[in-house]
């Protein structure tokens, strides 16, 4: 990818992880709003969802070196088993793991009440769907079958990874901010595993028309 279309790529996520946040915000931390705009404090209220969005914007640039990390991760693990196929059963007893740890150590030792049960059952039922919604629109993509363990793999396993930076941060139950910071990791790691075969393909693209102009220039000259 040429840096062109990086700072392109970069721009885009962040907007993305930016603009969920603080959409989500709104719905999931309106306990956080609300005394500002009960108090008709337009000032803060606006900087508190300024906040928001910078936080966003902070889950994506995490998103994003996750994703990278995930690229190299793959290319060394299908070199050292030497097979696709057995990288693909790896991955799927990965996947296995992640959902087991989040749900078994994290969520069900704090479930306490009813609503903590409805809050983390939402949260893994977003995270899976959203994440198998991805992958079969990315076998669609690409008509390839053989990727679709790969991409719940990265939706899943890396998506989970980024949010338990969230998940450790806390010593009592998972808040709201919690929950939140789920659905920016999804959008921008969505965004990224479906988007960037484009943006390699116009780096090719940008790459030929260059030079194209440099061998213009050297037949002028």
């Amino acid at each position: 990818m040429t840096i062109r279309n990086w700072i392109k790529f970069f721009f885009v996520a962040s907007l993305i992880g930016g603009a969920v946040n603080g959409v989500f915000s709104l719905i999931i931390r309106w306990d956080f709003f609300q005394p500002y705009v009960t108090a008709g404090e337009w000032g803060e209220f606006f900087a508190a969802f300024a906040w928001m969005i910078f936080l966003g914007i902070t889950m994506s640039v995490i998103a994003q070196a996750g994703f990278f990390a995930y690229l190299t991760l793959h290319q060394v693990a299908v070199n050292i088993f030497r097979s696709l196929t057995l990288w693909n059963w790896v991955q799927l007893l990965l996947i296995i793991i992640a959902l087991v740890d989040v749900i078994a150590f994290r969520f069900i030792p704090q479930a306490d009440t009813a609503k903590d049960w409805i809050v983390y059952s939402v949260l893994i039922i977003v995270l899976v769907g959203g994440s198998v919604l991805t992958a079969m629109k990315k076998v669609k993509m690409t008509g390839k079958k053989h990727v679709l363990i790969s991409a719940l793999f990265f939706m899943i396993v890396i998506t989970t990874l980024e949010w338990t930076i969230a998940l450790m941060g806390r010593d009592a139950k998972i808040d709201e901010y919690v929950a939140l910071l789920l659905f920016p990791l999804l959008a921008v790691n969505a965004f990224q595993l479906l988007m960037l075969p484009k943006y390699n393909e116009q780096s090719e693209i940008d790459r030929k028309r260059l030079d194209e102009r440099r061998k213009a220039r050297k037949q002028q000259a």
